[in-house]
Parts: structure tokens; C-alpha cells; sequence
């Protein structure tokens, strides 16, 4: 079925560049840079030297919108422009299932009916927010971000 869909973890290793870029639904890649790296081809410590062009090259080859993983989160669509840049990010939220909790709440948003690309990225800026709150001046677990989500939301709201 042609439906909207995320692609993360063990998924980006099966990915083939054809096949996704033959879908006609939305796809939204969401690669950390050791996962980008495996799929370009190249060491990580390419990927993090230039996580920009990292993150074009991506959605360009894939035909996909892609949503770079780290402290600042990158968004590229799969038609060019503009790459999204995400500030609220936080390295304490590089800790095991945070891409998850991110996954999870950008897939939500996609399903939902947004756009891939604003998908991502709104699901990076609350994940990144939801992960400051979370931390208060230490690392968080994903666990105590994904608890932390509904206080973004309303904190987006100005509530």
C-alpha cells in the first residue's frame, strides 16, 4: 500500500535507494551519522565532518525526506531547498532509545497527515524540547523523555 513511511534502525539497512525512491507515498529516513555513513558508504567521521551535505546527499539519493540524528538535528527533503536545522537537541539525549522516543513521535505526526519534512521536523523540536525538560542538568532516559513529550506540546501551545 502507498502510505506514508518512517524508516529507522535495522529498516535503513534494508533500504535500497530504487525501491524507496519508487514509492510514490512519503518516506522519512531517520539515519544517526554511523547509520548515514553505512548507507553512503563512507566512514562516520565523514558523515560528521560535513553533516550537511551528508544529510542532501542522502535525500537526493534516496528520493526521501531525511531526518539526521544529533544534538542538532538536521531535516532535508527529498526535493531540495532548504535543510531544516533543529537547536533544541541536547547531547543528553544520546542515550539508548532516544532515536526511538524521535522515531515514534515524528511517525505519529506523519501518520497523522503532515508532510515528511515537517514531520521530522517538528518531531525533532518537540523531542528536543521534551529532552530539556527531561534532563534538568543531566542525562535523560528515553523513558523520562517520552514523559516529558506532553509538556512540549503544551509548552508549543503556550500552555
Amino acid at each position: 500500500a502507498e502510505v506514508p513511511v518512517l524508516i529507522d534502525a535495522d529498516g535503513l539497512r534494508l533500504a535500497e535507494a530504487d525501491a524507496v525512491r519508487a514509492r510514490r507515498a512519503p518516506t522519512l529516513m531517520t539515519p544517526h551519522a554511523g547509520e548515514a555513513a553505512a548507507l553512503l558508504g563512507v566512514a562516520r567521521e565523514e558523515v560528521e565532518g560535513d553533516r550537511l551535505a551528508s544529510v542532501r546527499e542522502l535525500a537526493a539519493r534516496y528520493g526521501a525526506t531525511v531526518l539526521l540524528k544529533g544534538s542538532t538535528t538536521l531535516v532535508a527533503s527529498a526535493r531540495g531547498g532548504p535543510v531544516r536545522v533543529n537547536a533544541t537537541g541536547t547531547s543528553w539525549l544520546a542515550t539508548a532509545g532516544s532515536g526511538d522516543v524521535l522515531s515514534g513521535l515524528a511517525g505519529s505526526l506523519l501518520a497523522a497527515g503532515l508532510s515528511a519534512v515537517d514531520a521530522g521536523s517538528a518531531g525533532a523540536y518537540l523531542h528536543g524540547l521534551a529532552g530539556r525538560f527531561a534532563a534538568q542538568g543531566a542525562p535523560a532516559g528515553a523513558h523520562d523523555v517520552a514523559e516529558a513529550i506532553p509538556r512540549a506540546w503544551r509548552d508549543v501551545r503556550g500552555e
